[in-house]
């Protein structure tokens, strides 16, 4: 089945001293833009999963009680016919809160599960448990990384040649995983991991082993910008991304791509960028 058209996200240059002043330019690629209701890396990772959710008429997937990536699912499944499930880490909480709500509105049917079973949700007995509950269906991992996802995240690479650098957060490692194989030679990218724990770099290495058989592309990943761990932050962080949103107009989340861009401009300073070169962040919704 073909998979629905790519939209195209725009590029905008940052007038920033901190990075003028290393003899640097600093773009952004707006994917928060690329739609309405599939911002970004959720889109992308999506795009190439639809056919089979709707081949088998149904997608289960994962999420905690705020994930993006729920939000996401519930809203593919909706505009692209398919039902959609989603397992929430933990206990219901009534009522529902934004994420969750919007995601049921949009049809999917919410289900939870103990935290102790859900650190082991892709195992053989929790999936057979799962299907016994609700039958058959596509199944798409926490964060929505699979082969298919890294597919989807090379066309990001294939858009945006003419930079030196590209760089862009890491949760699950699907974005950089596809990242970095869409780029043309010459070209490097970066990941910032948002999770402590320095297993970013065998996550990304796995995803590109499952969808290409072996490593792909020139990347690395920066472990040192997490700011204690998922969904943590500090004052340093907080004070940067609304000093960013007075300078550029651009709100940076603080779970994922204020981390990002703080680290790119930490790298700025220590001259780990090459005078002259194009540094492209990609905002990933």
């Amino acid at each position: 089945m073909t998979p629905p058209p790519e939209p195209a996200s725009p590029v905008v240059e940052l007038a920033d001293e901190r990075a003028a002043r290393r003899g640097l330019r600093l773009f952004l690629k707006r994917d928060d833009l690329v739609h309405p209701e599939l911002p970004g890396n959720k889109w992308r990772k999506l795009r190439h999963n639809i056919g089979p959710a709707r081949e088998h008429g149904t997608l289960l997937t994962f999420g905690g009680a705020y994930s993006n990536h729920i939000r996401a699912v519930a809203a593919a499944g909706g505009i692209h016919g398919f039902a959609t499930i989603g397992v929430i880490r933990g206990e219901e909480h009534l009522p529902l809160n934004a994420s969750l709500a919007h995601a049921e509105r949009m049809g999917m049917r919410l289900t939870y599960m103990d935290r102790t079973t859900y650190r082991r949700k892709h195992e053989p007995d929790v999936v057979e448990a799962l299907h016994e509950r609700w039958g058959d269906f596509y199944l798409l991992p926490e964060g929505g990384s699979n082969a298919l996802a890294v597919r989807g995240c090379a066309e990001l690479g294939a858009e945006v040649p003419g930079f030196d650098v590209v760089c862009c957060p890491c949760g699950t490692g699907g974005t950089l995983a596809g990242l970095a194989a869409g780029l043309a030679p010459g070209q490097r990218a970066v990941g910032f991991a948002v999770l402590k724990g320095g297993f970013m770099t065998a996550k990304v290495a796995r995803l590109q082993h499952e969808a290409y058989g072996g490593r792909r592309g020139d990347w690395s990943v920066e472990d040192g910008f997490h700011f204690g761990g998922y969904a943590r932050t500090t004052p340093d962080l907080d004070a940067f991304a609304d000093d960013f949103a007075r300078r550029h107009g651009v709100v940076l989340d603080r779970i994922y791509t204020a981390k990002m861009m703080f680290g790119v401009l930490a790298l700025a300073e220590r001259g780990a960028f090459p005078e002259g070169a194009r540094i492209l962040a990609v905002i990933t919704g």
